[in-house]
């Protein structure tokens, strides 16, 4: 037994039954656990796929919970197995529909059967009437997740939130979703600042979910919107104003990305400078927008990431166009200058530099704009 909020156990009651479906479906082990693709009846896109829990991952990765020296207090409330279940249904969806991400993935881990450990998974949201960063942070609260910093984007128009993991989820071994919890990164469009026009668009479509803020990670594992399909020329006048809000609009709270801790990779590709070689001369365009390589500030938090795919969506009145879905991002985090050191293979991750940089980010949420997707070269 565990102890959850309401919208907790009626995410556990649905997320069971879906997960049953998909034990009972036929597959072949595949290195993220996803069973073969069916059909879906779902009003946002074709295919859903879901996780098989008895499948995991054989290389491993580990980590001390510790940040910047001291331990986190949280500890996770209740059950780990479910939060991990909900994860990697959010990371099946974001498979299914993101080829160049599952590419990826496979193509770096297959590189001397290195590991992959999550940085952190991200997600956009809409800030109005309870649908922004609380909608989807309220799970990860309930199981133990602490709030940190906040990131502002005056000329996005957006702001941001990060959450730790708890203290006990990082210890053992186990890769992606089954390897230490990710950091979760949550931005949300400030709405009120759009004109009126986007604004009562954005605002039709929350009042058709209805309650649907309350099911933002139910939402995200089983791949669906909680608000009506929108109309194509609705997206288009998003689009026009804020890419972003065009993406949120027909992804909803799908995963937007998920970043590999390139330090955490046993090869060279530990390096971001090798790993961006190595995905670029493996035939992977990455976001150009400030230089492949972002930078903090203080040199210690190296990005990158993919341009996103594509897939056609269609929308209300018929139309299907193509439209931009998710991206896969890469982080390495450098050693802080007070352990600069301490033997190389001494080195934990609470020794490295942690959180995130407004700059970096700024740049990286560019992997879903029209100027990266249409790109030449």
């Amino acid at each position: 037994m565990f102890s959850t909020t309401k919208s907790s156990a009626t995410l556990f009651s649905l997320h069971r039954a879906a997960s049953t479906t998909a034990e009972s479906a036929s597959s072949k082990p595949k290195l993220f656990n996803l069973v073969s693709v069916k059909e879906s009846r779902s009003p946002v896109y074709k295919g859903l796929g879901l996780i098989n829990p008895h499948r995991s991952l054989s290389v491993s990765c580990s980590s001390r919970s510790e940040q910047n020296g001291s331990s986190h207090k949280s500890s996770i409330q209740g059950s780990e197995a479910f939060l991990r279940g909900v994860l990697e249904s959010m990371q099946s969806v974001y498979l299914n529909r993101n080829p160049t991400a599952k590419a990826i993935l496979e193509l770096v881990h297959s590189a001397e059967n290195n590991p992959l450990c999550y940085d952190h998974l991200a997600f956009r949201t809409f800030g109005v009437t309870g649908y922004g960063i609380d909608s989807m942070a309220s799970f990860f609260l309930d199981y133990g997740y602490t709030r940190r910093e906040e990131l502002r984007f005056p000329a996005k128009k957006l702001r941001a939130l990060w959450f730790s993991p708890p203290a006990d989820s990082q210890d053992g071994g186990g890769s992606g979703i089954k390897g230490p919890l990710p950091r979760i990164f949550i931005s949300e469009l400030i709405v009120d600042q759009m004109s009126p026009q986007t604004q009562e668009i954005i605002k039709k479509y929350i009042a058709s979910s209805g309650n649907g803020n309350q099911y933002a990670a139910l939402a995200s594992s089983l791949g669906l919107l909680t608000w009506e399909k929108p109309s194509y020329s609705e997206f288009q006048q998003l689009a026009s104003e804020s890419e972003y809000a065009a993406w949120t609009l027909v992804n909803g709270h799908a995963l937007n990305h998920v970043t590999i801790s390139a330090h955490r990779l046993k090869t060279e590709l530990r390096d971001i400078k090798n790993l961006n070689r190595f995905i670029e001369e493996s035939g992977f365009r990455l976001n150009s927008e400030g230089g492949v390589l972002k930078v903090s500030p203080d040199g210690l938090l190296l990005q990158s990431s993919t341009v996103a795919d594509s897939m056609p969506f269609q929308f209300s009145d018929g139309a299907t166009e193509s439209v931009p879905c998710s991206y896969i991002e890469f982080a390495e985090r450098l050693v802080l200058p007070q352990y600069k050191n301490l033997p190389a293979i001494e080195v934990k991750e609470f020794h490295r530099r942690d959180g995130f940089e407004v700059g970096n980010a700024d740049k990286i949420f560019e992997s879903t704009s029209k100027d990266q997707l249409s790109r030449v070269g």
